[in-house]
């Protein structure tokens, strides 16, 4: 029997036994299960499991986060269970049976749209600063602006437009790159076909508009002729025409002969997908999204505004859960397109606010728990800055009472929001810098909804969190744990051999080093496994930070190691996010398990290009699983590093400091 062969049988019984499991996997930290019946797992009895750090289901999947040792686990688990493991992607594949239609197009929406979310965002900036700078009439008793009173800053403004103009008018051309790339096709064509929709020889389609219909540019084939139109910022549009490429890609590649595939199958796929786009598609696709964001702004600007805004702002944070909220990007693209402006933003950014500010209301009432407090600060910070899951998932889904107050909030705020008709000239930016994508006339009106947005969750939080008492949540005791666990594994070489101390942790790569709370993953950022540092790459070597025993590989992904360092701290470094996905392809491990490792030792060799073509960040995170003989950690964050030189953590010893 494995030594987490009690914790696997009670795993066993709480997912609803042997007979509920459709399909089960693990990656580095979490079990995966597919569960036949999802209700039948008892969430908060699994969490008390003493291997337990936390669960959460997504995509279809109920997840348990074990840690480091997740491996042991697993093998003990099948074992027990009497199960074969599957691979991640089967697991995917499964996990598919518990997503109706509906969600399983918002699946495939949310895999499109995650790519383009960095990109969104910094166009969203962007025009939020000009927003400040060329409409704020602020100067000359108000009939200014700054750009009308400085040549210079009217220069940046003109500039600044070339990225907002890539970002949000040639989005079709990230969309049809996206979708061939999670279809697996080629995507330099779908590039191609994404370009021939936003092409300068076309009317573009912000002009369509207010042009005549006999001055519209027309292609003559003679018979017939075909309006000439571009496709900016349209969605629906390119993502017909893309699927159209990617299943006429997958048709000639499969009815053509391998020696003559290079040059039919891009040619007849790509011409006769950008037919369809223009042809068919486009003014179909058109025509589909412009009745969607009419029927969404009847329900912003009719006679029951105010209650469609009270039913989203309180429905949006379970639409997170759900993963339902991706469909509101495509969704307000398509009013900005069409309206000139969005008014489903500004409730979701009002929404992160108010959850912010519940988690805020946590942190009031647990001044005096550090522990809860660990949590709770990184969650409210990041939350304000639009990025809810550590709040959600780390703090008021388990306490509920603070989710609902967020929410309660949230439908407050919303409703001042549609009823002052607050409008938003771009997505993207979320939480307390969403007032930047606000247009400049409804400034002030968004400001009081922000505070709607702080003073109600708050308030409620504080008044129902003193009637409860605060119980502390049912959660994991992990420290202490892989101590054991990596006294049992590797080849059994005593990290005292090495004689190298341990002061500090050294950067693991050249990079900038950035907090934990900024990593753009639920779980490491809201530190369910530990608190820890990042550091976004520059080089594609993972060195060592310090000296011990290397304990834990993946020998499937190779993307991640665990350490037992000489002072009995023990470290998870996982390269990239999700990159598990990746199967190998583009890790190298340099070491194996139970080799001694000094500060710079190398471990695993990566391929930031592969990373990227993946679709997955190559942020490498650093987290301490156990703390060993250390204490007064500090992580040093925001600074330029070099691997094997900069310090990024320090701490003192618990011998040295009695």
């Amino acid at each position: 029997m494995g030594r987490y062969a009690e914790d696997a049988k009670e795993l066993l019984e709480l997912v609803g036994g042997r007979e509920n499991i459709a399909a089960v996997s693990h990656c580095m930290t979490r079990m995966r299960f597919v569960l036949n019946d999802t209700k039948a797992a008892d969430a908060k009895k699994i969490e008390a499991l003493k291997s337990v750090k936390g669960s959460f289901t997504q995509a279809g999947q109920f997840q348990v986060i074990i840690g480091n040792a997740v491996a042991d686990f697993y093998n003990d688990f099948v074992v027990i269970a009497e199960i074969d493991g599957v691979s991640k992607d089967a697991v995917k594949q499964a996990a598919k049976q518990n997503q109706n239609i509906l969600q399983r197009a918002v699946s495939v929406l949310a895999e499109i749209f995650a790519p383009l979310i960095p990109a969104i965002i910094v166009g969203g900036l962007i025009l939020g600063f000009r927003n400040c700078i060329d409409s704020l009439y602020i100067f000359e008793n108000g009939t200014k602006t700054l750009c009308d009173i400085s040549q210079f800053w009217a220069g940046i403004d003109h500039f600044l437009w070339l990225i907002g103009e890539a970002v949000f008018h040639m989005l079709p051309v990230g969309i049809c790159w996206s979708v061939t790339r999670k279809m697996g096709t080629t995507q330099m064509l779908g590039i191609v076909l994404g370009l021939t929709l936003v092409s300068g020889q076309l009317l573009n389609a912000y002009a369509v508009a207010s042009t005549a219909a006999a001055d519209i540019p027309a292609w003559n084939f003679g018979y017939f002729k075909i309006n000439m139109i571009g496709y900016q910022a349209q969605v629906i549009p390119a993502i017909l025409a893309a699927f159209t490429l990617v299943y006429l890609e997958k048709f000639f590649r499969k009815i053509t002969p391998q020696v003559i595939s290079m040059i039919v199958v891009p040619f007849c796929s790509l011409v006769l997908a950008v037919i369809a786009a223009h042809f068919v598609l486009g003014p179909i696709g058109w025509k589909i999204g412009s009745i969607i964001s009419s029927v969404v702004y009847a329900g912003i600007t009719g006679s029951f505004k105010v209650i469609f805004g009270a039913i989203f702002g309180f429905v949006y944070a379970p639409l997170v859960i759900t993963g339902l909220h991706h469909m509101t990007n495509a969704i307000d693209l398509q009013l900005i397109a069409d309206y000139g402006g969005t008014m489903l933003w500004p409730m979701i950014a009002l929404s992160n606010i108010a959850q912010g500010s519940a988690v805020l209301g946590m942190v009031a009432l647990q001044r005096k728990n550090a522990e809860a407090q660990e949590v709770n600060v990184p969650a409210f910070i990041s939350c304000y800055l639009g990025v809810t899951e550590p709040a959600i998932f780390g703090v008021n889904l388990k306490y509920l009472f603070p989710f609902i107050c967020g929410m309660i909030g949230s439908a407050g705020a919303a409703i001042v929001c549609v009823a002052t008709g607050t409008t938003a000239n771009a997505i993207g930016v979320g939480g307390l810098p969403g007032i930047l994508s606000i247009q400049p006339k409804y400034m002030f009106s968004f400001a009081i909804c922000m505070a709607i947005a702080f003073v109600i969750p708050f308030t409620l939080t504080i008044i129902a969190g003193k009637q409860r008492g605060i119980a502390k949540p049912v959660n994991v005791e992990g420290d202490g744990i892989q101590a054991d666990i990596f006294a049992e594994i590797g080849t059994g070489k005593n990290v005292a051999e090495i004689e190298e101390t341990v002061e500090g942790l050294k950067a693991f790569l050249n990079g900038k080093v950035i907090a934990l709370k900024e990593v753009n993953d639920g779980v490491f950022s809201e530190g369910i496994m530990g608190d820890g540092v990042a550091i976004i790459p520059e080089n594609e070597m993972l060195c060592a930070p310090a000296a011990g025993t290397v304990m834990v590989l993946m020998e499937e992904s190779r993307h991640a190691c665990g350490l037992m360092l000489n002072n009995g701290m023990e470290l998870l470094l996982h390269v990239g996010i999700d990159t598990v996905d990746m199967k190998g392809d583009g890790f190298t491990y340099l070491v194996k398990e139970g080799d001694n490792v000094s500060a710079g030792t190398p471990l695993i060799q990566f391929d930031r290009s592969k990373i990227k073509e993946a679709g997955h960040q190559d942020v490498t995170v650093c987290i301490i699983t156990g703390v060993g003989d250390a204490e007064n950690i500090q992580f040093h964050t925001g600074i330029q590093a070099a691997a094997n030189e900069t310090i990024v953590a320090t701490f003192e010893s618990k011998a040295d400091s009695k």
